[in-house]
């Protein structure tokens, strides 16, 4: 499968462009106006790392849009990048509190490339004051906030997009549409993979220092005050429960969004199970680096595989199945198919290539939300904040049944799973990868969490173990950030 490079994804924006034709919450202001002067639609971009910086790039490509306020609590990114703007002659305004940005009356909408745990706060002052949004991915940093996200969109009558681009990929759009006619037959499985080498993030014994730059109390928002216990603030709390959702909820929110996308499920699946650990990395991290979750979506379930060490020990590749890395390969009666963001390619049973679907990254995701945003209608929207919270809640479930797992031998993982020749699959498959990057499993054991049934009315788990698992439905939010009970 090909991929783009970045330079040749923001190359080509514009012509996909054009194709596309500390107190309390921010006051709310009832004004449904989005365009600026010239019609021009003015935006924030709310984070400045690595996604943040490319979201100026592709943002300031998309005709008839201007970014006018940039905001970070680290003012180092934030001077880095106005300086640019300065240096072009172009104006625009700095912030680090973003609940000042939110009373900018020249601000139409914002772009949320923030630390997990600030998604859905964010996203519903914004909706509150006015304003639209694009929220990156996954949407939540749990189930029931992903909820209130839905409900504060449809309340303010905003447009709100979320950062799932593959489903923009041209050829993605192709490939479902040619597996959902039955080119292939009828779907059997669909599995999800991400396998992404992530490297130890060090262990230190005891708090590290805050750099200079940072407003530690506005970085943690609504997760708790804590001292820093990592040796990088920024990105590593990713792998941390506070703040991140790992490597399921940070690649998974693509992955999984796929999987959902090509078997048409349109709620969230009715029950999960999750296998896995932080193996082979002896650091600080608290998430999984290795995980196998099946969801039990009928007729067609998914299976979605986390692996985060090298394809063996000492070779610095990732691992794959059939060529795939990150993606989904959906099973069908008379042949699969494999691929992701860049597209890919329809096979027979026989393995031999049969139709090829050539992708483009995504490039037309944020002008999409452009569109929807000149339009007002929900329906223009490629990844509606509602596909985003049934997407990034697959991702809690399966955290959560890791998380209420307990350390098992290999070989009672596999008599308590034996029922299930899909997940059976899977896991020996992952025994064999872990082998060939010499994990052992006695020492490092593997985690087995509970089979959880979820109630999909209600969003909430029914039956045993549902006490423990509604537990981590919400967090204890800090005051004052602090997601509203009714938005």
């Amino acid at each position: 499968m090909s991929r783009l490079t970045r330079r040749d994804f923001i190359k080509n924006l514009t012509a996909a462009a054009a194709c596309i034709g500390f107190g309390s919450a921010p006051h709310v202001r009832a004004s449904s106006k989005v365009l600026g002067a010239n019609n021009d639609i003015r935006i924030a971009i709310v984070g400045l790392r690595k996604k943040g910086k490319e979201h100026i790039d592709i943002f300031g490509k998309v005709p008839g849009v201007r970014i006018v306020a940039l905001c970070d609590v680290d003012t180092e990114f934030l001077d880095f990048e106005a300086k640019k703007f300065k240096d072009r002659n172009e104006k625009v305004t700095t912030y680090v509190d973003y609940r000042k940005l939110l009373d900018d009356k020249d601000i139409d909408a914002v772009i949320i490339v923030t630390p997990d745990h600030w998604h859905a706060l964010m996203m519903v002052w914004a909706c509150q004051a006015g304003k639209d949004v694009y929220v990156e991915k996954p949407t939540s940093h749990n189930i029931w906030e992903g909820r209130k996200m839905v409900e504060a969109a449809r309340k303010y009558k905003r447009i709100v997009q979320v950062g799932s681009q593959d489903r923009s990929d041209v050829g993605l759009q192709a490939a479902v549409a040619y597996i959902k006619q039955g080119n292939l037959g009828s779907i059997k499985l669909v599995r999800a993979i991400s396998y992404n080498l992530r490297e130890s993030i060090g262990k230190v014994n005891g708090p590290q220092p805050i750099p200079a730059s940072v407003d530690y109390n506005l970085f943690q928002g609504p997760a708790p005050l804590v001292p820093l216990m990592r040796k990088n603030l920024h990105y590593d709390w990713h792998w941390f429960w506070d703040t991140g959702t790992g490597e399921v909820g940070n690649l998974g929110a693509h992955n999984v969004d796929e999987s959902r996308w090509a078997i048409g499920q349109q709620r969230i699946a009715p029950k999960a199970i999750s296998i896995g650990g932080r193996l082979g990395l002896d650091d600080d991290g608290q998430t999984t680096n290795t995980q196998i979750t099946f969801f039990d979506y009928k007729p067609v379930p998914i299976i979605y595989e986390v692996r985060g060490l090298r394809r063996r020990k000492g070779l610095r590749a990732r691992d794959h199945f059939r060529g795939t890395n990150f993606g989904m390969v959906v099973q069908c009666e008379h042949g699969y198919f494999r691929g992701g963001r860049g597209g890919g390619w329809a096979y027979d049973n026989n393995h031999k290539k049969v139709k090829q679907f050539p992708g483009d990254g995504g490039i037309g995701h944020q002008a999409n939300f452009i569109k929807a945003m000149r339009s007002r209608k929900v329906s223009d929207l490629i990844a509606d904040i509602l596909e985003g919270h049934i997407s990034a809640a697959l991702c809690h479930m399966a955290n959560i049944s890791y998380r209420l797992g307990r350390k098992q031998p290999v070989e009672k993982i596999a008599e308590e799973i034996a029922g299930n020749s899909i997940l059976t699959e899977s896991f020996e498959r992952c025994l064999t990868h872990l082998r060939a990057n010499k994990i052992d499993l006695r020492r490092e054991p593997l985690t087995i969490g509970p089979s959880l049934i979820f109630d999909r009315t209600s969003e909430r788990f029914v039956g045993e173990f549902s006490n423990w698992a509604n537990m981590l439905l919400r967090r204890n939010y800090r005051e004052p950030f602090v997601v509203p009970e009714h938005v």
